[in-house]
């Protein structure tokens, strides 16, 4: 594919696998699934969903810009929580990184996360 570029930007936090922040291919964007670790340090966010989500949507916000975008290009938004009743906590927080329309979601429950968080997000943009 000669026009697919790695997204790349020390805003987020490096990859902690064999995987890209995101992949751009013409004008759609794959976002890679960000965790609340802090860029830099690579330190886990800890207490409450909400600063968790935080993180996590500052991540996702990061490297939409560096693919030229923002979040408000999203098309669809994949959350996975390992406890459905943060979801409207997650909601909320969500509703501060996005402007309407909203994108397409899923939203479900997982048994676990990386490094056992409790939330991980990914996005497709088109820009």
């Amino acid at each position: 594919m000669s026009n697919r570029a790695v997204i790349s930007t020390p805003d987020a936090p490096e990859a902690i696998g064999p995987y890209s922040q995101a992949i751009k291919v013409g004008d759609t964007v794959w976002l890679s699934g960000q965790i609340p670790l802090v860029p830099g340090t690579m330190e886990l966010v800890t207490g409450d969903i909400t600063a968790q989500a935080t993180q996590v949507f500052s991540n996702l916000a990061a490297v939409a810009m560096a693919a030229g975008g923002s979040l408000d290009q999203a098309v669809k938004i994949n959350i996975s929580l390992t406890d459905l009743g943060h979801f409207g906590a997650v909601n909320e927080v969500m509703a501060e990184f996005l402007n309407e329309p909203f994108p397409a979601r899923a939203c479900v429950q997982v048994a676990a996360l990386p490094k056992n968080v409790d939330i991980e997000v990914e996005a497709i943009l088109v820009i």
